[in-house]
């Protein structure tokens, strides 16, 4: 957790809204993005109900990762969700899904770096389902693989070789994307490639213990 949102959770747990607020801006994106993957269109009310459980435990939060703490809420009241409405986890949602829910950053650098990450986000409902959530907590989260192990109740080793053969199997998407889609010149004159379409790195990864 980094020293900021390390702040902002002893502040909030204090009483602090504007602390508050700095974690919901912080991680919703990221959460609602998980969500979605799990149970579609109702990836918002699921999420309301995340924070709610969020605003309601916070005080009794003891340290941690705390995106780790937060997702496992999204994820137990997903599961909950799917049980009320009696069907399974449906990571392959419609991609439109996706793709629509930009981040919350305004800056030129930021959305530029999400170009090429919408287009992945988009292809992550294609894959295994235990691959896609891998990515989606690693990746899209940024849980390191201990704690993405933890909320998923696998071994760090197992969800590192999830996410690898995932972001494996997104990089070969998005490189016949990339060959299929030829770029478009000066007064829709197609240009040569150049190689430079999205990208998809993956985390630092490590060799699975299990």
């Amino acid at each position: 957790m980094t020293g900021e949102l390390s702040e902002a959770v002893t502040a909030a747990q204090a009483g602090d809204e504007d602390a508050f607020r700095l974690l919901y801006r912080s991680l919703q994106p990221g959460l609602l993005r998980y969500l979605t993957a799990l149970v579609g269109a109702d990836a918002e009310d699921v999420a309301s109900e995340t924070w709610l459980q969020i605003s309601r435990d916070l005080p009794r939060f003891t340290g941690g990762e705390f995106r780790a703490w937060t997702v496992t809420i999204a994820r137990n009241r997903a599961m909950d969700h799917l049980r009320r409405v009696r069907r399974r986890p449906s990571l392959p949602v419609p991609v439109q899904a996706l793709v629509d829910l930009a981040s919350d950053a305004d800056t030129a650098e930021g959305a530029s770096e999400t170009i090429g990450t919408e287009t992945a986000l988009a292809l992550i409902a294609t894959l295994p389902p235990r691959e896609a959530e891998a990515v989606l907590l690693r990746a899209v989260i940024g849980l390191d693989a201990g704690s993405a192990g933890r909320v998923l109740g696998r071994r760090a080793g197992a969800v590192r070789t999830a996410a690898h053969r995932g972001l494996r199997r997104l990089a070969a998407l998005l490189e016949r994307q990339a060959r299929a889609e030829p770029s478009v010149g000066v007064e829709g004159v197609p240009s040569p490639r150049t190689g430079s379409g999205p990208s998809l790195r993956a985390p630092h990864t490590e060799p699975a213990d299990g």
